[in-house]
């Protein structure tokens, strides 16, 4: 586990670099990157990449702003360090009151769809399955992210389903699916896109169940601690400009997200 100390360090160095090899450089914002594809994650170039990263440098770029990234960190303690300021940002976050406690959120820059998904060899069996409520009157145990809003049917259902031994958590989805691929649950639960691309790489065949548990607008989401509401307004700005110039429908179409 990194100390919170190392982090500061990695993050002022890259800010430097990042200062000294930039054309214009105004004040950077910091954040530890996440291997979450196809969102965020690390090419064979050894590069930030992704949807959430492509679309957070072109944002914070016209914002007038350098993003500085550092090596990624568990859930749970990188979460904690971003409470209290020790980065700045972080993507694709829920706006919810309990986060606005420490956080800024600005404007949405693409939407998420929340659902539930079964081997397509097993889809007859849960095609009648239509709601959380339905999941938790039944036997089937669900696979779900450790971490994260996943919309209020799953809060409602998660308790119960914990208490019987029918929910079991990972922390990224590469894990996930190999836990679905073993057996070790019949459903898995999680962002669409993210699902659906791990499901591909591991050579699974998954059918969504006929509803979806979130669609909701995702965020960019600045820490209170270490940020300003000036640093949302020209972020804000920026997003509007980028959405009216038809920048950002381009990455969400690369991507094959409308």
């Amino acid at each position: 586990m990194a100390p919170a100390r190392t982090v500061k360090g990695l993050l002022a160095a890259a800010a430097l670099s990042a200062c000294t090899h930039a054309a214009a450089c105004s004040r950077p914002l910091n954040m530890v990157s996440e291997e979450w594809p196809p969102y965020s994650f690390t090419n064979e170039e050894n590069l930030q990449t992704g949807l959430d990263m492509d679309m957070a440098k072109a944002i914070l770029k016209e914002a007038g702003c350098t993003l500085v990234t550092a090596p990624p960190l568990p859930t749970v303690r990188r979460m904690l360090l971003f409470e209290r300021g020790d980065f700045d940002l972080m993507l694709a976050a829920t706006d919810t009151p309990e986060r606005r406690r420490f956080a800024r959120f600005s404007a949405p820059y693409r939407h998420e769809t929340v659902a539930l998904f079964v081997l397509a060899r097993d889809y007859a069996r849960y095609a009648g399955v239509t709601s959380m409520a339905a999941v938790a009157r039944g036997q089937a145990a669900v696979l779900a992210p450790r971490v994260g809003w996943y919309g209020p049917q799953f809060a409602h259902a998660a308790p119960g389903l914990r208490a019987a031994g029918r929910l079991f958590e990972f922390g990224a989805f590469e894990q996930g699916m190999r836990m679905l691929g073993a057996g070790r649950a019949q459903l898995i639960m999680g962002d669409r896109a993210a699902i659906m691309y791990e499901a591909q790489r591991q050579k699974l065949v998954l059918r969504q169940l006929p509803f979806v548990l979130q669609q909701a607008p995702v965020h960019l989401m600045l820490s209170r601690a270490s940020t300003t509401d000036d640093d949302l307004a020209r972020i804000n700005a920026a997003i509007a400009r980028l959405e009216k110039n038809g920048a950002l429908q381009a990455l969400r179409n690369r991507y094959d997200l409308r």
